[in-house]
């Protein structure tokens, strides 16, 4: 069986300024997946080279085993991707609902719809009809969740979710992201937070200088080492 998500060997850059040193990884079908380093290594142009934003000079990008040639910011939704972005990115002139509503635009099938949204998180429910930059930063964490959500992924790319959150609301977001990936949703967290990382994936890869420098399984007895990698 194809990954749901392979990138092979891609260089890619902003203008003349090259980022992406022959990064390489593999996400199957219900996989939780980590994407771990510091600052400035390359985490978020990943995600960035999927979208088309940043330029992929040379590589290759394949979903469900078939090469993107020409990478957009429509490409992840149309292919079961969606992308919970550093910062949140909440429209300010929207409600919370029709911030959630744009995440069905691409209307792809399947249980993740206004309902299931509102289950999930009742706060959203409770203020539907309010600006979504009214919510606290976790409640705004909730939206973007939410928002992706709503176009049924396969893979949920999740890019530093806990920045600026209290570390209640890290542990509740944990919960979140098992519940979603017990339903089938494969998930590439890209986090800074080994707590959050040990608690929802079980495979990590650590990206050094644009490329991947090591990788292997999560578990209680290599955190440690993990965090070399984001140490500073």
């Amino acid at each position: 069986m194809n990954p749901l998500l392979e990138i092979r060997d891609i260089h890619a850059y902003y203008g003349a300024a090259h980022i992406l040193h022959g990064l390489s990884l593999d996400i199957s079908q219900g996989e939780q997946v980590a994407l771990i380093g510091r600052n400035g290594m390359g985490k978020t142009t990943t995600v960035n080279a999927l979208m088309g934003i940043a330029r992929v000079a040379s590589g290759g990008i394949l979903l469900d085993g078939r090469p993107v040639t020409k990478p957009s910011a429509y490409t992840p939704a149309q292919a079961g991707l969606a992308i919970v972005p550093q910062g949140r990115c909440i429209i300010p002139n929207l409600t919370i609902e029709e911030n959630l509503l744009i995440g069905s635009a691409v209307r792809r099938s399947g249980p993740w719809d206004l309902a299931a949204i509102y289950r999930l998180f009742p706060i959203l429910k409770e203020r539907a009809h309010t600006p979504g930059t009214a919510l606290s930063g976790g409640q705004q964490q909730m939206l973007a969740i939410g928002r992706a959500l709503m176009a049924n992924p396969r893979l949920m790319i999740l890019d530093e979710p806990t920045e600026g959150l209290a570390p209640v609301i890290v542990d509740q977001l944990a919960d979140t992201l098992n519940l979603i990936c017990r339903q089938g949703t494969a998930i590439l967290l890209i986090e800074q937070n080994l707590g959050l990382v040990a608690r929802t994936t079980t495979r990590y890869y650590a990206v050094e200088k644009g490329a991947v420098a090591a990788s292997g399984p999560v578990d209680p007895d290599n955190i440690p080492d993990l965090h070399r990698h984001i140490a500073a």
